[in-house]
C-alpha cells in the first residue's frame, strides 16, 4: 500500500527513525483505513503517498516530540491521528482514544487489535462531558488534529490535563492569528502557551505545534456545555 522507503526518507529528514517492524504497521494501517473507508467515512485521503504525508508523516512529527510520554489522550482522534501512530511510534506511551461517534469508535477498536497494539483505552464521550468524569485531570498530555478552532479546544482538552501537563494542537498557519484568539481562554482553564513549533510537511503544507502548559487547575465552571462552547468561545 504505502511505499515505506519513501515514507522512511521523508521522515529521516526530521531525524525520525523507523524500524521495519513500525514500517509493516503503518503500511497494515494504511490498507485497513483504505478498506473500512469504503463503508465508513474516516478520510478523504486515500492515495497511498497521500496517506504518508497527511496522515503517517504528520502524526510521526508529533509523536517525535518530547512531551509525548506518559499518559495521553487524543481528543476526536477520528481514524486514529495522531493517538495511533504516536502508539506506534513509542509504544510505551499509555494512549486513550477519544472519539464520539460509534462507528469510528468500532474502525478504532478493529484498528488495534489487527495492529496488535496494547495499553489503549478507548473512551466514546465528547470531550467537554469526559472532563466532568474520571478523565478530568488524569492525562500527561492532550493532542488535536483538525477537531476546531484554537479557543474551542482549549475549552475541551485543558480539564482533561492533570498540573504541570502538556496539550498540544496541531494547526496550520493560521496559529498566529488562533493563538491571540485563545489567550483569555487559556488564562481561564489554567493553561499558558509554552512553544510553538513550526513545520513543513512533505507535501509542502505548513504544519505547527501549539505546545500550552497547564499551570493551574481548571475551576469546576469548565468545560461548559458543547453548545455553549460553540456558541460562545472563551
Amino acid at each position: 500500500m504505502i511505499d515505506r522507503e519513501r515514507l522512511a526518507q521523508k521522515c529521516s529528514t526530521w531525524n525520525i527513525s523507523l524500524t521495519s517492524s513500525q514500517l509493516d504497521q503503518l503500511d497494515h494501517y494504511a490498507r485497513l483505513l483504505v478498506d473500512y473507508n469504503e463503508k465508513v467515512n474516516l478520510t478523504a485521503i486515500t492515495t497511498p503517498e497521500g496517506i504518508e504525508d497527511r496522515h503517517f508523516a504528520d502524526s510521526l512529527l508529533f509523536a517525535a516530540q518530547p512531551e509525548v510520554s506518559g499518559r495521553m489522550v487524543d481528543v476526536g482522534t477520528g481514524a486514529g491521528f495522531p493517538g495511533v501512530v504516536a502508539k506506534i511510534y513509542k509504544p510505551e506511551l499509555q494512549l486513550a482514544l477519544m472519539e464520539p461517534t460509534g462507528k469510528r469508535m468500532d474502525f478504532l477498536k478493529y484498528l488495534c487489535a489487527e495492529l496488535g497494539l496494547t495499553g489503549v483505552e478507548f473512551v466514546r464521550e465528547r470531550a467537554e462531558e469526559a472532563a466532568r468524569k474520571q478523565w478530568r485531570e488524569a492525562f500527561d498530555l492532550a493532542s488535536a488534529r483538525a477537531v476546531a478552532a484554537l479557543p474551542v479546544l482549549c475549552e475541551y482538552c485543558l480539564p482533561l490535563v492533570k498540573v504541570g501537563g502538556r496539550f498540544i494542537a496541531m494547526k496550520g498557519p493560521d496559529a498566529d492569528n488562533e493563538l491571540d484568539l485563545a489567550a483569555a481562554a487559556l488564562r481561564k482553564l489554567g493553561g499558558r502557551a509554552a512553544d510553538d513549533r513550526a513545520f513543513t510537511l512533505p507535501d509542502g503544507s505548513a504544519r505547527r505545534l501549539l505546545v500550552m502548559e497547564k499551570i493551574s487547575q481548571t475551576p469546576p465552571a469548565y468545560p461548559r456545555n458543547g453548545g455553549k462552547i460553540a456558541k460562545k468561545p472563551l
